[in-house]
């Protein structure tokens, strides 16, 4: 007969192994894919870490590669959360079931209604706009209207943009698809194509250093780059900024166009608790304004102002649009793109 050690010691063993088999966690982590990098959002995990002693494990990378990722590891992904850029990512996420529907009445009542899902997949943390910028030397202010206006062949061979692959500017389309119609915007695009300065390449930081040495005097980038330049320690970089301003397009119609980063609980988290306390974390005004201050973004908060920099761009309307409608729309721009050799 077994000893009543021996007998223990094969039940903790057999718990052990059990426990391996399914993949138990320590109860006190939370496992992150980012699609932001990651000295930007380290202040925030930091302090999360700090104020409950749960541990933080993230993997940064290309938000669309991980979408990728985890529709191929399913419900045994390690991960428990998505952080990402643009409402477009937030929407293929979770038409790729990705994300579950979070019941969370401190995020509701801190995030606005337009900057999170209708069903709570997927939330808003931060906001950017989407505004035209302009040479200071090239460019009369006043010559400057509306997204639509940059169709006017008075900006012929005077704009450069990025590639329509990109997710900004397939939000900013799919907007004006809502705002316009389809016919409009086909209009739209077919008159803006015509105006571009050259082939479309590069990230928002790029358009801004094209237009700062004169390759085009116009272009659309998202206010979160331009304000980073402007407090680089490159000093190229930082005097390209300077040499550019920022208009607000839209003003006596329906405002600028604005998108946001946001985040995503997994449908396999193995930490959901966790998981739930990290986002309604980012929605306390503790978080926003380290997203304001640190990042130059806007908060989703309106007792939360934004920095010395992004107060400098000035105050606008915002497009009210509620982005979740958005999304509906994100996959009609790619063919319109295609179809007016938008590259």
């Amino acid at each position: 007969m077994l000893k009543k050690n021996t007998i223990y010691l094969l039940f903790i063993i057999f718990l052990t192994f059990t426990s391996y088999l399914f993949g138990a966690r320590p109860q006190n982590e939370l496992n992150i894919y980012s699609g932001r990098k990651l000295s930007l959002i380290e202040p925030l995990i930091k302090k999360f870490e700090n104020d409950t002693n749960i541990k933080i494990n993230i993997i940064t990378g290309k938000s669309d590669a991980f979408i990728e990722r985890l529709k191929l590891e399913g419900l045994n992904s390690p991960a428990d959360i998505l952080l990402t850029t643009d409402v477009a990512r937030l929407f293929r996420a979770k038409e790729n079931n990705l994300f579950r529907s979070i019941d969370s009445e401190i995020l509701r009542k801190n995030i606005p209604k337009k900057y999170r899902s209708k069903d709570n997949y997927w939330f808003g943390f931060s906001v950017r706009a989407r505004p035209i910028i302009y040479s200071n030397s090239r460019v009369d202010q006043r010559d400057l209207s509306t997204y639509e206006d940059l169709s006017n062949n008075k900006w012929k061979s005077r704009i450069c943009m990025r590639s329509s692959n990109n997710v900004y500017n397939q939000s900013l389309i799919a907007s004006l698809i809502i705002n316009l119609g389809i016919k409009r915007t086909e209009e739209w695009m077919e008159g803006l194509v015509k105006n571009f300065a050259r082939r479309p390449y590069g990230g928002d930081r790029d358009q801004i250093r094209a237009v700062a040495s004169g390759e085009c005097d116009i272009s659309i980038i998202n206010t979160y780059y331009l304000a980073n330049m402007l407090n680089s320690k490159n000093k190229s970089d930082k005097k390209a900024a300077e040499k550019v301003s920022i208009f607000w397009p839209n003003q006596q119609t329906n405002g600028t166009h604005v998108n946001i980063s946001g985040a995503g609980i997994m449908k396999g988290s193995k930490n959901l608790h966790n998981a739930i306390k990290f986002l309604e974390f980012l929605s306390t005004k503790e978080s926003q304004e380290i997203y304001t201050k640190k990042m130059h973004e806007y908060s989703i908060r309106e007792d939360v102002y934004p920095s010395t920099t992004v107060s400098s761009f000035g105050t606008f309307i915002v497009d009210d649009l509620e982005l979740d409608k958005l999304s509906s729309k994100i996959k009609q721009p790619i063919y319109l793109a295609s179809k007016k050799k938008w590259r």
